[in-house]
């Protein structure tokens, strides 16, 4: 199980939750078990091939999951995985 938190943006398709507790051993798992929850909630994250959207940035403990092992990083009962969409603005 991992906190996940939900930005704003995303809120609406998960009852406006702004954490939830989901079980999945990876990263990807717990993003996939989300969408299964929260269908549509998926969509916004990955494109048709699978692969995160590249204005989706997610975190797991406050490491970028880029620098991790993408989808496939390891999660722990105590990891936080924060979603956080990249905002244009000037």
């Amino acid at each position: 199980m991992a906190v996940v938190r939900i930005p704003t943006q995303l809120r609406n398709l998960v009852d406006n939750q702004s954490e939830l507790t989901v079980a999945g051993d990876t990263v990807g798992e717990v993003l996939k078990a989300l969408d299964a929850a929260h269908p549509g909630f998926g969509e916004r994250l990955f494109d048709e091939s699978g692969k995160l959207r590249r204005f989706v940035n997610v975190f797991v403990d406050d490491e970028d999951l880029r620098f991790l092992q993408g989808l496939d990083t390891p999660l722990t009962e105590r990891s936080v995985v924060s979603i956080v969409p990249a905002v244009a603005g000037g």
